[in-house]
This record gives C-alpha cells, sequence and structure tokens, in this order.
C-alpha cells in the first residue's frame, strides 16, 4: 500500500519540475523579431484592403498589418471616448467650433519603403474614401461614416486636419476602429 504522502509528492512532481524549468528557462526562449506569425482563420478574406472589405475578415488578419491615427486601448473590456489612445497620432484636438479635427503626427514611422509617415499619407487616404482621389476603390463599404467629412489637409509632415460639415464629436471613435487604417500614398521617391 502506497503511502498518503507520497502520491501527494507525484502528483506535485510533475507540474512542479516543469513550473521551475520555466522560471528558471534561458532567454534564449524569449521571442525574438522577424519569422512567421501564424493565426488561424476561419475565413478567406477577399482582398487584404481593409478599406474595400465589410467583414473583420480581412481586419482580423490585417490590423497587424496597418495602423490607425488613434485605437481603443487593447486592455480594456469596453470601448469609450476614454479609451481611445494614439497610434500614428501622437495627440489630436477639436476646433473650438468642433468642425476641424487636427492630428499631430508621429515623426518616427516609416513605410516598408523606407518612406517616412507624413500627414500627406493620412489626405491620400481619405481623399481614396471619400472618392477624390484620381484612383478608386472596389468597394466602399463605410462611405457613410464620412459623408461629414468634407476633406482632409496636411498642414505640415506632422499634421493632418479633418474639416467637418458640422461638429461630429463621435467621428474619433470611427478612426480608432479596425475599419479606419492610414495607407501609403504614391509619391515620387524623394
Amino acid at each position: 500500500m502506497e503511502k498518503p504522502m507520497t502520491s501527494w509528492l507525484r502528483a506535485f512532481a510533475a507540474p512542479g519540475g516543469l513550473l521551475l524549468a520555466a522560471l528558471i528557462a534561458d532567454p534564449a526562449f524569449a521571442q525574438k523579431p522577424g519569422g512567421v506569425l501564424k493565426v488561424h482563420h476561419q475565413d478567406s478574406a477577399a482582398s487584404m484592403s481593409i478599406h474595400e472589405e465589410a467583414t473583420y475578415s480581412t481586419v482580423v488578419p490585417m490590423m497587424g498589418v496597418f495602423n490607425n491615427l488613434v485605437m481603443y486601448e487593447q486592455d480594456v473590456a469596453q470601448n469609450s471616448m476614454q479609451s481611445i489612445v494614439p497610434d500614428l497620432a501622437t495627440s489630436w484636438s477639436w476646433s473650438e467650433d468642433g468642425t476641424e479635427l487636427s492630428f499631430k503626427l508621429r515623426r518616427d514611422v516609416k513605410w516598408h519603403d523606407g518612406r517616412p509617415f507624413t500627414a500627406a499619407d493620412v489626405k491620400c487616404t481619405f481623399d481614396l474614401l471619400l472618392g477624390k482621389a484620381k484612383d478608386k476603390l472596389r468597394l466602399n463599404p463605410r462611405k457613410a461614416w464620412y459623408r461629414n467629412l468634407d476633406e482632409v489637409t496636411a498642414k505640415a509632415d506632422d499634421e493632418a486636419i479633418f474639416h467637418l460639415h458640422r461638429p461630429q464629436p463621435a467621428l474619433v471613435t470611427l478612426l480608432a476602429s479596425g475599419y479606419s487604417p492610414i495607407y501609403p500614398c504614391q509619391r515620387a521617391a524623394a
């Protein structure tokens, strides 16, 4: 007959050993940059263009590729105006009459081709969404989101201004959603 203390010790020896190994593991097991991230996704998106697709089937895999001006804080359970944080923007402010939303932009961001991110990229993205660009989207499922947006201007390389027809305080919540990334502007190399 086995002693009660011996069976208790055996029951906790393996999990305890694994915990001890995890605590003293070599830093070589830590995450490293580069490589391939595989994510299970139950759908096959029609394209990788968040602005041209209507479902999260594109947003889920592509949110890690594109950035918004602002986004919802990822560790807060409920999205709200208070949980909006900067992403490509460093700050934002409203004009006194509520018809201009200004974003100060990060200066330390570069596109995949090494070109700097500027307010021209913000303007080009929203010109595309408003149908004012030379290029056109195949589909524009969120066109109604921007009916109140007259235009976006680049005040400087690091400041973009959204000009609205009338005040719309909730615009920043639309910009924080996963459906409002900024695309690179097609411009000549500097």
